[in-house]
């Protein structure tokens, strides 16, 4: 899965939008992957590409697993309980890792493309009482504004054109198949709902039809507690 096959010298995917850089190992607690910068010829945007090797056998026809995962700040890096991302993430490189398969992960789709400056305004409005549609609404900004154009360039570059996408989200299956990526199967992933996005993923549920099954989380939101002394 590296761009030698369908790239040029200069690591220019051609007919495609982005452009990929060298293909280094990547240790992580989840496992070794092979990274890949991208940058989005269009927008400037730099992407990354995490693949493991493993699951199906070649010519099956059904595709190693796949999750386009949107960059947030608040939960990948600094575990925020606000939404299910970081979680999500974690979920699908563990996934990933058994499996074999690939992670792009999508920097500019912060706040599902608002930017983290408009989602923190959006957090001060759902803490009055909207939900995430609504507080993107007020703020005259679109509910989804992400585009899937450069994860598909990463894909044909990848060569995979026939994936099994990891996603509870069917505007991503949409967008990749526009694209010219079959998704063959969409594999769902499971986070535990917390008191804290309980709201929030209820939303995504019934508004913006994710496929989730939400369940009353247990126990009580999370508390600050005292951090380490030195």
């Amino acid at each position: 899965m590296s761009e030698a096959a369908t790239a040029g010298p200069d690591g220019t995917v051609p007919d495609a939008n982005v452009t990929g850089g060298p293909v280094v190992k990547l240790p992580t607690s989840f496992g070794v992957f092979q990274a890949q910068a991208w940058v989005d010829r269009a927008t400037g945007a730099e992407h990354l590409s995490l693949s493991a090797p493993g699951g199906e056998p070649e010519g099956n026809g059904a595709g190693p697993l796949v999750r386009l995962h949107s960059e947030c700040l608040t939960g990948d890096v600094f575990g925020s309980f606000r939404c299910d991302c970081g979680e999500q993430l974690d979920y699908a490189l563990e996934m990933i890792q058994r499996q074999g398969g690939t992670l792009v992960y999508l920097r500019g789709h912060e706040g599902r493309g608002i930017g983290l400056a408009n989602k923190m305004r959006a957090y001060s409005l759902q803490e009055a009482g909207a939900d995430t549609v609504e507080a993107n609404e007020q703020l005259g900004l679109p509910v989804d504004g992400r585009d899937y154009a450069a994860a598909a360039g990463i894909l044909h570059a990848l060569g995979l054109a026939r994936v099994r996408l990891l996603s509870n989200n069917p505007l991503k299956s949409a967008d990749l198949s526009r694209h010219g990526i079959t998704v063959t199967e969409i594999v769902a992933t499971h986070v535990p709902a917390r008191a804290e996005n309980l709201r929030y993923l209820e939303t995504k549920r019934d508004r913006m039809h994710h496929t989730l099954e939400v369940t009353t989380p247990n126990g009580t939101p999370h508390t600050l507690t005292e951090g380490p002394t030195t």
